[in-house]
């Protein structure tokens, strides 16, 4: 039967347009390792260990597993207003929790440089824990990362060009560390570009969005996906340094 949803641009898929009711709590699982292959995208699959005992970023989340697997269906090939990237500069994660983009990006996709994947300290052990299961010492770097702290000599020294974020949106009170960290790591490259894919929840996430707006240049990455992504509430944006805007201009 033909479907009657359409596929053009249309408000309601705007997460500015979206009610502002809690998303329900989701279930929390127990410590487990699963195989994710992304319906058959990965010819061998990723074991991803979830172990909550350090906290909720040690359980995969709804952005973050959609996320990995558009990496993964795309080849890491993007566009948005006439901008592609293929994802094969100096790579890193930030909120990993466990690792799971991070660990998709080097298992599935044409990368040049190890993948740095970084949480706070307490995360530490997991993302060492996932890099192991999966053989991928050589690919894939877990690093600590405390928002709104000066960057480490590592990340400074690695400086990335592409950082990643999943459901980085969750804990109000981190938001402002979140956004200076944000902008610490576009000074450091100001031709670096951030993906930020995440769930709508409430409305606190659209005031972290519109202040994101001011403080870069942003743009929501629409293409086939979008209405899959936002049946969910899940919105994937670039955010790229105002400077880098200027100097384009000029």
């Amino acid at each position: 039967m033909e479907s009657k949803t359409s596929r053009s641009p249309s408000p309601e898929f705007s997460p500015l347009a979206i009610g502002t009711d809690l998303a329900p709590p989701r279930e929390l699982k127990s410590a487990a390792t699963t195989d994710l292959d992304f319906s058959g995208l990965l010819a061998d699959a990723i074991q991803l260990h979830e172990d909550l005992k350090s906290g909720n970023g040690g359980q995969a989340w709804p952005a973050g597993n959609q996320w990995s697997f558009k990496l993964q269906a795309s080849g890491f090939r993007l566009q948005a207003s006439g901008f592609q990237h293929e994802g094969r500069g100096e790579n890193l994660e930030l909120g990993a929790g466990g690792g799971l983009v991070g660990l998709g990006v080097a298992s599935g996709c044409d990368i040049t440089q190890p993948v740095y994947v970084t949480d706070q300290v307490n995360m530490l052990p997991l993302m060492e824990k996932n890099v192991a299961l999966n053989k991928l010492g050589s690919k894939v770097q877990p690093a600590v990362l405390n928002w709104g702290e000066p960057l480490g000599s590592d990340v400074i020294n690695f400086k990335p060009d592409v950082i990643l974020a999943a459901d980085c949106v969750y804990f109000e009170p981190a938001f402002p560390l979140l956004l200076a960290t944000l902008s610490d790591l576009l000074a450091l490259c100001p031709s670096a570009t951030i993906y930020f894919c995440f769930k709508k929840r409430r409305r606190a996430d659209m005031q972290f969005l519109k202040k994101a707006q001011k403080a870069f240049q942003t743009v929501e990455l629409v293409d086939q996906d979008r209405e899959v992504f936002s049946r969910e509430n899940i919105f994937l944006y670039s955010f790229r340094s105002k400077t880098r805007e200027g100097k384009s201009a000029s």
